[in-house]
Parts: structure tokens; sequence; C-alpha cells
């Protein structure tokens, strides 16, 4: 006899009715990098789900994670027919919903999408079957034997007056009075609004869009919708790295079957009258915001770089809502636009540290993020190291690859915690986690995904190589040249490569062999600039580390920039342990590391 299912409530974060196979994991996940928008699998081969299809089962995540882009890589399967059945969340998620909100909008196709809490969640481990209808989730231990069907239409919420209190311009945005661009992108703001409980909108002085990247034919179409309804930015808006070298990639051998859509892709967002600046680390322009200042940033190192090391004021926003702010100028007020939202929920206290080298900072990004959570961090134990602007770039792109949180303080060090109790609330104390340096072992493992000790690409600037980094590779590689079997190449925008080619760099950089590449990033590279025949990479970015092995299928080497240069020269990596973190193992085991 069949067993009763367990039946729970939770909020509808997107109405709708399915049913399916469940897929549970209680590790959030990033679509993009994570699930190939293609076919529905998870590549993230650090996940429980790698390997799954997501196809037509019920799936069910404490939250997202990483990239900005998954709200892209969500509406590409929702239009492909790769989608979940329906998603199900212990947190809501603001960059998974607002996917699934945008192909309702262009491709009239949805999912449903539940948040049931923290404590409800835990109910789903080992149920086989899942059905959302509305508000309510029903759970089986077996696929159940009724013809249940989803109802073709499902009543929607009770009609409500919005509870966003809206200025004379957002009610003529919404109007039309500014055309069908804005008054579309101006529903989809309000929408997100209403579900994250924000009172009102306010101004945003600038837009980074990270929507430029080629996902699959979805993300060109609603592009390219938008340039049909006349949009128009209202604020300066720059461009995020496009999945292409623009100007070159025809002569690096990329299939026009992506050169073509990827490159339309990038012209498309230029129409609205965004910048050519196509670079994930829009920080390092000289339109870089300034401390308090009210901006709409995605991509997501760059979010967390824009709220933690400058200040500035922004939410770890999805794909195709920054271009819906940018072309109102309008954000919803919540999170981290908000001096409460910005208090530290957790503290990490570091251990006792010899001197290091600059895989650290990544690794410890690494670690923090996975800890963290969706919980914004406070770090204590380097007020005396003084972590450079690039050992901060390294540091928050590895934190935001693990973590949800578009925000960490850094005791001492980052703008908002020189005085640390600025950043605390004091009502009452905050968790305490201590680190080990055995702890950053094991995140060192994981990132170390590589047994053979042969390397065949050395990849650096994930995210875009700075100044500064330009300046340290050059004094490492000057007289050597790489080895020939070798491919070492280097992603960064088109600014600082003009700068570090007048400083004098590049000419040291080109005579070692590397390669120069723009526009794009690691996170949207392949074959041929990856060979075919390449087996092995190594990097020196914990973000590319841990996306590398299910976006381009290879295994890598993390290690320091000397490290990936001595490896540039010999075609092998040493299989070291750094030496500070070498102090954590003992002597007889590290030939086993």
């Amino acid at each position: 006899m069949p067993s009763t299912p367990t039946a729970l409530t939770g909020r509808r974060l997107v109405e709708g009715a399915a049913q399916g196979p469940l897929l549970f994991a209680d590790v959030g996940l990033s679509f993009w990098g994570g699930v190939d928008p293609f076919s529905g699998e998870v590549i993230d081969r650090h996940h429980p789900l790698s390997g799954e299809q997501l196809a037509g089962r019920v799936l069910a995540l404490p939250s997202g994670r990483g990239s900005c882009t998954g709200s892209s890589v969500m509406m590409e399967l929702i239009s492909n027919g790769h989608a979940p059945a329906a998603l199900v969340l212990a947190e809501a998620d603001e960059i998974l919903t607002l996917g699934v909100l945008v192909a309702q909008v262009i491709f009239q196709r949805s999912l449903p999408v539940l948040c049931i809490g923290q404590e409800a969640f835990a109910a789903l481990r080992g149920k086989a079957f899942a059905r959302v209808e509305g508000a309510s989730l029903k759970l089986f231990d077996e696929t159940p034997g009724d013809h249940w069907q989803a109802p073709t239409t499902l009543l929607p919420a009770p009609a409500a007056a919005s509870s966003v209190e809206l200025s004379e311009h957002d009610l003529a945005l919404l109007d039309g009075q500014y055309g069908q661009a804005a008054q579309v992108a101006m529903r989809i703001i309000l929408q997100m609004a209403e579900l994250q409980g924000a009172p009102a909108l306010l101004d945003v002085t600038q837009a980074h869009i990270d929507g430029c990247i080629y996902t699959g034919p979805a993300s060109l179409r609603f592009a390219e919708q938008l340039v049909q309804w006349g949009a128009r930015v209202r604020v300066p808006t720059t461009l995020n790295s496009i999945s292409v070298d623009q100007r070159r990639w025809r002569e690096l051998g990329i299939d026009p079957a992506l050169g073509v859509p990827a490159s339309a892709l990038g012209d498309a967002y230029m129409a609205m009258g965004a910048q050519l600046s196509f670079t994930c680390a829009p920080y390092l322009l000289d339109s870089a915001p300034k401390a308090g200042e009210q901006i709409v940033w995605a991509e997501s190192n760059a979010v967390v770089y824009a709220n933690s090391v400058l200040g500035a004021r922004t939410l770890k926003y999805p794909d195709y809502l920054d271009i819906c702010i940018a072309l109102t100028g309008r954000a919803p007020m919540i999170g981290c636009h908000l001096d409460a939202q910005r208090k530290a929920q957790l503290q990490i206290e570091l251990p006792a540290l010899g001197e290091l080298d600059d895989s650290f900072y990544p690794l410890l990004g690494y670690h923090i993020g996975a800890l963290a959570g969706s919980r914004i961090p406070l770090v204590l134990g380097l007020e005396q190291r003084q972590p450079s602007l690039d050992e901060l770039k390294a540091f928050g792109a590895a934190f935001a690859t693990t973590s949800a949180a578009p925000l960490f303080h850094i005791a001492g060090v980052t703008p908002e915690a020189l005085d640390p109790s600025q950043v605390l609330e004091t009502d009452a104390p905050l968790p305490l986690e201590k680190i080990r340096l055995q702890d950053l072992l094991l995140s060192w493992r994981e990132l170390n995904s590589a047994d053979d000790p042969r390397v065949d690409v050395v990849s650096l600037g994930n995210p875009h190589f700075s100044l500064g980094e330009f300046a340290h590779l050059a004094r490492l590689c000057r007289g050597w040249r790489k080895h020939p079997d070798v491919v070492l190449a280097i992603t960064c925008g088109r600014a600082v490569l003009e700068q570090a080619r007048a400083a004098g760099h590049i000419a040291v950089i080109e005579a070692f062999g590397a390669s120069l590449v723009t526009d794009t990033c690691w996170c949207m590279l392949g074959e041929p600039v990856i060979p075919p025949a390449a087996t092995s990479l190594m990097t020196n970015s914990g973000k590319y580390a841990h996306y590398a092995p299910g976006l381009v299928g290879r295994k890598v080497h993390f290690a320091s920039l000397a490290e990936c240069v001595n490896a540039a020269c010999t075609a092998r990596a040493s299989g070291r342990l750094p030496a500070w973190l070498a102090a954590a193992v003992p002597q007889e085991n590290r030939a086993h590391v």
C-alpha cells in the first residue's frame, strides 16, 4: 500500500504546478559553469549532483551560488526544453528566479519556483518524487501511481496593490511613457522588488552588464528584442566580458557558430548605449565607483569587489535584471544598498601565518566562501598583512565562486571594517569559526584536480589581469622562454592591455611566448585556444580552478603565479605545496598530498 505523502507549504516565488522525480542536494549550485545550458547536465565536477540531468525533475537546492549568469542559463534551459520541472529552494534565490521571470516575458514559458525555508528543506532528503502546486509541496517515497496532471492554468495569488512605493517617474515608466523596453524593464524590476520585499526603489549612478555573455540563442533573442523595443540605457553602463575576442575570434580559430552570435550579442548591448569595455574587472576602469555610491553591477567577482574593497553599494544582480535597471535607472531598495544589510553575520578567525605567496588569498577566499554560504563574513587575522588590491581581487573572485554572499569584510583592511566594531551588530554575539591550516589543505586538494604532473596550458587572467599583475608577470618571465609545447594565454580588458603595453610589460611577456586575449575571459574560452589534445592546465585563479573541469573537461593544477611561470617553462607541475601550507602537513605525509 503506498505511503501517505508528506505535505509542506512554502512561499511561491513563481506561480505554477509541476511534478517529477526529486533531485536533492544540500549544496548550492551555480547554474553558470555548473549546468550545461544546452543539455541540462550538471557539469560542476565539485558538486554532489555532477553528471545528473535536470530536465523533467524537481530540483531541490538550499540556494544558488556563484555566477550572476545563472539566470541566463536558466532562461536557456526553459527555452530549449532542458529545464527542471520545478525548483524548490530553502532560501529565495534571485538569480534563478529572475531567469524564470524573463523566460515568461520573452518565451511565455515558465516553471514553478517555491521557497520552503531551511527547516522544512531537510524533509526532502531521501524522498523519491515531488509535486509542486502553487504554494504546496507534496513529497513521495516512491513514484505515485495516480494520473495527476498539472492544471493548464493555476489560479494566481490574489491581486493586491503593490507594496513597493513608486515615484511619479516610476509610474511613468510603467505606463510606457519612456517606450516599450523601459516599460517591460520596469515591470520586471517591480516583480523582483515585490519578491524581495523592497519598500521602494532607489536611483543608481552606473551599471555593469553581465548579460552580454552568450549562453545560447535565448540570450541573443532577449537583447535583440530590447533593441527592437527601442532600449537605451539611462545611466553610464559598462559591459562584462563577452564570449569571444570580438576583434580576433576568427584569427583564434573560434567556430562561427559561436563567434557570430556572441559578437552580435555584444553589439546589441552597445546599440542600447553601453560602453565598449568587455571586462569582468570593471573596478580596473577609470569609471570605478566611489565608496557609498549606489550602483547596479552584475558579474559575481565584480559585485564582491565593489561592495567589499571599494565600499560601493550593489546587490549580486542577476543577468537581465542588470540591464532592466540600467534602462530605468531604478533599483530595489534592499540588501547591500542599505547600511543595516551590510553588517557581518559570521566571524572567521585565521591561524598564525608565516610568509605567504600569492596562492594564499584565492585559496582562502574559496574556503571562506564555502564556509560562509549566504552569510557576510568578517575575517580576523590579516590586520598586519595589508593584502594588496590584486590579492583582494583574487580572494573576492574565489569567495564569490563558492558563496552566495555579495560582500565580505576583513578586519583592519576593507574600508567598512577598518574599525571592525562598525560592521558588528551589538545586540548579540556572532558565530565564530576558527580556520586551521589543515582546513585550507582540504580546499587545496579540491582545487588541484590533476593527478598527472604534465601541464599543457597555463591560464592567467580570471578575473582579467590588472596592470600590477602584468608587471609581476613581466618580472617573473624576463629573460626566459616558455616550453614550445605549452600554451600560456592571458585574458584582460582592452584598457588595461594598452596601459601594460605603454609600460613595456607586454613586450617582455610576448617575448616569453605568451598570448594575449581581450574582450573574453577563461570562463568562456575553450578549443582551439585550449588545444584539443591538452589534458591538463595550470592556473593561479581559484575561480577558474573550480570551474575549468566542468567547463572545458580538463584537470587542473592550482598554484602561485611564480609556479605557473615555472610550469610554462618545464611543461610540468612541481607538485610542491607552498611553504606556508606545507607547515600543516607532517613531513612523512607530504609525498601523498
